[in-house]
């Protein structure tokens, strides 16, 4: 998928770039596989924002992405590639030969009409599924289980995949795309192949309307605050206020480390040199 320039013909237009949609071959959803999607704006049960700058957006339907690959030992075909405004990867209807559907997260190299597999027994190839312990070592995998049966919880995003660098008797060590390496059971389930739509991440999103249409909402440095508002607040003119860089509520942020018990499957942190 091409990345497009729009042309110029107004301000907003001058930076904004888009995805090509020539991979997609269908516009409306499975119904069967389509759920409502209420919003939350950043609000826990008890109506308390938890996650700041969320809220409005465009109205979406969830698609029920089968991340557990619930469907087993059963050949199923790539009837549609379609678009899913939940993520920034694709999305299939999966047509099994026993009659089953489901929506699966498509890897690059995927074709229309194309069978795919989840199973014991499946063939390594591109886009089917199996326990890490039956895949070779040095193979590239994504929608990985962090605990056996819980689905696929690593690697689910537009062009990540992670390595699988070395195994032992019960556990798989894996490259992940943050550069962290951990170990993982063996009876995990992943799927083979490299996430597609990798380019979505070279997207000029152009205006700020558009970041509005996903459910965002602007935010505020705290160098523009008042002291009463932020701990980067106040001062004359522009000032670091000599202090790190401070949560509003004067907790640590922007690399401070937050973890206080240590996870012993975790053998190199991200950013660790």
């Amino acid at each position: 998928m091409a990345i497009i320039s729009r042309k110029p013909r107004n301000s907003s237009l001058r930076f904004q770039s888009f995805l090509g949609t020539s991979d997609i071959t269908h516009d409306k959803p499975e119904r069967s596989l389509v759920a409502g999607l209420r919003r939350k704006g950043g609000r826990n049960a008890y109506g308390r924002i938890t996650v700041r700058h969320r809220g409005g957006g465009a109205l979406t339907k969830y698609r029920l992405v089968d991340f557990k690959r619930t469907v087993r030992d059963v050949p199923g075909k790539v009837t549609t590639i379609e678009y899913d405004p939940n993520r920034n990867v694709r999305v299939g209807l999966i047509i099994f030969k026993n009659g089953a559907k489901t929506y699966n997260i498509l890897p690059d190299g995927i074709q229309l009409g194309m069978t795919i597999m989840a199973g014991q027994e499946a063939e390594v190839k591109i886009g089917n599924s199996m326990p890490l312990g039956n895949i070779p070592v040095g193979f590239t995998v994504y929608n990985i289980e962090i605990t056996p049966g819980s689905g696929g919880k690593f690697a689910r995003s537009a062009g990540t995949s992670a390595q699988l660098m070395a195994k032992d008797d019960c556990y798989a060590t894996l490259k992940m795309p943050s550069s962290e390496i951990r170990m993982v059971p063996l009876d995990c389930w992943a799927t083979i192949g490299v996430l597609g739509n990798a380019d979505y991440k070279n997207i000029s999103w152009g205006k700020a309307g558009r970041t509005r249409y996903r459910g965002f909402r602007p935010s505020v440095r705290g160098m523009a605050m008042n002291p009463v508002d932020h701990p980067h607040g106040g001062g004359e003119g522009r000032s670091k206020s000599g202090s790190h860089p401070m949560t509003p509520w004067g907790k640590g942020c922007k690399g401070t480390k937050t973890r206080v018990r240590k996870n012993p499957l975790i053998l190199k942190r991200r950013k660790d040199k």
